[in-house]
């Protein structure tokens, strides 16, 4: 009995171990595919940060091919993306108080809806490679238009842009869309 016990025990420790050097394997593969980045912007005491991951073109239809039109996207690959203000920022004209929010989108050919959710999500999609957004965390969504671009880039790239007024553009493929900011 005792040394039935103790080989149970052994073998679950195996199938621990191989689980958690299998999972370690398949994150760093899935990395290698869709590099981490994060954007910091920073103006006195005023901080924008979003981190996200950056899946590549790799000759792929995008936007209503790899990304349906009119579903939930988690806005970047891996991990849900997330967006942080220190202080509380106007987006499209509604303010969204300071904090950490989960950051997603629902393209469409001609604008594209941007949800800021109050729920952290450890990885943004279920096994069903349906998004794990829930509605009801939603803390604000605005609508904003498509821009085509001449060129293409390669890798989804989210920037914080201050050329013209501050803003923050997600662009892949020939599509970039601006979402407008304000202090």
């Amino acid at each position: 009995m005792n040394k039935t016990l103790k080989r149970i025990l052994i073998g679950v420790g195996i199938l621990a171990i191989i689980f958690f050097v299998g999972s370690r394997i398949l994150i760093n593969q899935t990395k290698k595919a869709s590099p981490e980045d994060l954007v910091e912007y920073i103006d006195g005491d005023k901080k924008i940060e979003v981190f996200y991951c950056q899946p590549g073109k790799r000759d792929r239809q995008i936007f209503g091919g790899l990304v349906p039109y009119g579903k939930v996207w988690r806005t970047g690959a891996n991990e849900a993306s997330t967006f942080e203000v220190s202080q509380d920022i106007n987006v499209g004209g509604k303010k969204l108080p300071a904090g950490k929010y989960t950051l997603w989108t629902i393209p469409n050919p001609d604008q594209w809806t941007v949800i800021f959710n109050k729920k952290m999500y450890g990885w943004g999609v279920n096994f069903s490679e349906e998004a794990l957004r829930e509605p009801e965390q939603d803390a604000l969504t605005i609508q904003v238009p498509v821009e085509k671009t001449t060129s293409v880039t390669e890798l989804f790239t989210i920037e914080i842009d201050t050329n013209r007024t501050l803003g923050m553009s997600l662009a892949w493929d020939d599509i970039i869309v601006r979402v407008p900011l304000a202090w």
